[in-house]
C-alpha cells in the first residue's frame, strides 16, 4: 500500500552565509527573500540564521538542521569565487549524497539571464531525511534560482521523507 502524503508542510530552514551580515554590517536582504518564497510554496520556515563565510561555521549550521530534522535548508551566500566564500565546500562535508541537478538546474536558469551565472559553485545534497541546497547571495538571484526548482525539491522531499513519488505529484 503507498504511503500517504505528509499532512503537514515540509519544515525549511534559511541560512545567511556572510561575515558582514553576520558582524550586523550589512542587512540581510537575501534570507527574508528565500523565507518568504518557501512560505509561499507552502513550506513552514522554521528558523533563519545568519553565519560568517567559512566552513566549520556553515558545516555547525547544517549538522544543528540535520540533528533537529527540518527537511530542506536553504542556504545564501558564499557560492562566488571569493576566497571566503566556501558555502560549497561546507555542504560537501555535510552531505552524504549530493543532488547534481538541482544545481544544474538553477545555472541554467541564470545563464539564461547572463554569461556570469557560470560562476555559481552552489551544491545540493542529502543528509539524512534533510536537504540542503545552496543559491547565490544576491536577494534577485536567489529567488531567481530557487524558484527554478522550488516544484521539484517538494517532489523530492515527498520521495526523502517516506512518500512516494506519486504523492509528490499530487496523484
Amino acid at each position: 500500500m503507498p504511503r500517504a502524503c505528509p499532512d503537514a508542510p515540509f519544515t525549511a530552514a534559511v541560512l545567511t552565509v556572510s561575515d558582514r551580515g553576520s558582524r550586523g554590517e550589512r542587512p540581510d536582504g537575501s534570507g527574508p527573500a528565500v523565507a518568504d518564497l518557501l512560505a509561499e510554496n507552502g513550506f513552514s520556515v522554521v528558523d533563519r540564521a545568519i553565519v560568517p563565510d567559512g566552513v566549520e561555521p556553515v558545516a555547525a549550521a547544517l549538522r544543528g538542521y540535520v540533528a533537529r530534522d527540518v527537511a530542506l535548508v536553504v542556504t545564501t551566500g558564499g557560492t562566488g569565487f571569493s576566497p571566503r566564500d566556501l558555502t560549497p565546500e561546507a555542504t560537501l562535508q555535510v552531505a552524504e549524497r549530493l543532488c547534481p541537478g538541482i544545481p544544474e538546474a538553477m545555472r541554467a536558469v541564470s545563464l539564461a539571464k547572463t554569461p556570469h551565472g557560470c560562476l555559481s559553485r552552489e551544491v545540493s545534497g542529502i543528509c539524512g531525511r534533510t536537504l540542503i541546497v545552496n543559491v547565490p547571495g544576491s536577494p534577485r538571484a536567489a529567488v531567481e534560482n530557487l524558484s527554478a526548482v522550488v516544484g521539484a525539491v517538494s517532489h523530492g522531499l515527498a520521495m526523502l521523507r517516506g512518500g512516494t513519488a506519486d504523492c509528490a505529484a499530487g496523484a
